[in-house]
């Protein structure tokens, strides 16, 4: 009886939202086998010829994702055809596909005994706020609640810093990570949350020593303007909401992880003003990059890590974009391939293992990215980490919420553990 229920209530709130999702209708989602060097290029060729929107980078073990809109589908088939490239159709109509999300993501809330944590679901930018104030008010002596500045649209960009010592004590490295740099990457969001759960209202014996010997400063949601954008207007959004006119006069925002001043717009952009991965008119176009910026300067003495947390693919991606590699890219190696073996270890079975490596190695090359300016600005071990997506990339079931949550967490403390044996401060 109870499975009738949810399906009346799944069918009932899906003609609730058809329609919601219209300016997607006609859009296609394929899987593209990349097995060479060729297969790569041409891929990023079409990325910027037709405007494909890539969920997901391809490599030998492992297929891209690309959205294309209805009138280049045939172009992009046609192509790869040509160019002996295999490929299958993934989703046949987005607006589809969203629509049927939103009912499962409406059937399964309501279907909650209890009111759930925002680290427990999809939570918006409010609920989000309110968790931080209270966890500050509660926990004084552990944390601080810092109000980094508005965002273009004026919502306050918070985060937390969480110390015994206040910060105080240099002997201490701090670990710095932030989520949903990309709007539509909704479960990066419950990850940081979960760890503020996990150091301060649920810190379990074990943990002890990740409050006692790191500082920590974790920051939910850097881009609030996209990310409320996917809630309510488009789902799939990526950038920021910025609007300059005089730049512009019909495209928003920019790629923030192409917005940082560390070879900008050199590679791994779009030139052109509406692609997901245009880069803005400068470096720091974006007050949600300046104040990540602004983070790492305050505290560059002690900052350890930093990671930007993504998804999805299961990648633990470290610098260059360039393909160069930092002069300490063996640590870089050996904290990443720990993290990444420590969630492998509690993975679900359907879940790819966690690959390890340089970025533009691995996947493509980048410029402007958060990973790369911290490294570029002393910042030791910087990070992407790109969290699973289980075959449906942005629109995880929210039944994988937790697992995601317990299982990166446990990545984040073998980081921070083996991270503390390469620290010195740095003043």
């Amino acid at each position: 009886m109870v499975c009738l229920v949810l399906v009346a209530v799944a069918a009932c709130l899906g003609a609730a939202f058809a329609g919601r999702h219209d300016i997607y209708s006609g859009y296609s989602v394929h899987h593209v086998s990349v097995q060479t060097a060729e297969h790569s290029a041409l891929l990023h060729s079409l990325e910027e010829s037709l405007s494909l929107d890539v969920w997901q980078h391809g490599a030998p073990d492992r297929a891209a994702v690309v959205m294309v809109a209805p009138q280049h589908r045939r172009r992009l088939l046609r192509t790869l055809d040509d160019h002996d490239v295999p490929h299958t159709t993934h989703r046949a109509d987005v607006a589809k596909m969203l629509e049927e999300y939103d009912a499962r993501l409406a059937a399964w809330r309501s279907s909650r005994s209890s009111r759930l944590a925002p680290f427990d679901d999809f939570p918006r930018y409010n609920d989000v706020d309110e968790y931080l104030e209270r966890i500050a008010l509660q926990y004084p002596d552990l944390v601080t609640l810092v109000n980094a500045g508005p965002s273009w649209e004026g919502r306050d960009i918070k985060y937390l810093k969480i110390s015994t010592t206040n910060f105080t004590d240099a002997s201490k490295p701090i670990y710095f990570l932030d989520a949903t740099i990309h709007a539509r990457e909704w479960v990066t969001t419950p990850v940081a949350l979960y760890s503020i759960h996990r150091l301060v209202e649920d810190l379990r014996a074990q943990d002890w020593d990740l409050l006692n010997d790191v500082d920590w400063i974790i920051l939910p949601i850097v881009n609030p303007d996209g990310y409320e954008y996917t809630h309510t207007n488009e789902r799939l959004w990526r950038r920021t909401r910025s609007y300059r006119p005089d730049v512009n006069a019909t495209c928003y925002g920019v790629d923030a992880n192409r917005n940082f001043d560390v070879a900008f717009n050199t590679v791994g952009v779009s030139s052109n003003h509406c692609d997901q991965t245009y880069p803005g008119t400068e470096a720091f176009s974006e007050p949600e990059t300046r104040y990540v910026r602004d983070i790492m300067l305050e505290h560059l003495e002690r900052i350890q890590i930093y990671l930007n947390i993504h998804s999805h693919g299961n990648w633990v991606l470290y610098g260059f974009g360039n393909a160069s590699i930092p002069d300490n890219g063996v640590q870089l190696f050996h904290v990443g391939a720990a993290m990444g073996a420590a969630i492998d270890a509690r993975k679900l079975p359907i879940a790819l293992f966690y690959r390890v490596g340089n970025s533009a190695i691995l996947l493509y090359p980048t410029s402007g990215s958060a990973q790369d300016y911290a490294q570029s600005i002393g910042i030791p071990l910087s990070y992407t980490l790109e969290l699973p997506g289980y075959g449906v990339q942005f629109e995880v079931p929210p039944e994988y919420i937790n697992q995601i949550n317990s299982e990166t967490w446990e990545g984040i403390a073998a980081s921070a553990r083996l991270a503390r044996s390469y620290y010195q401060a740095r003043v």
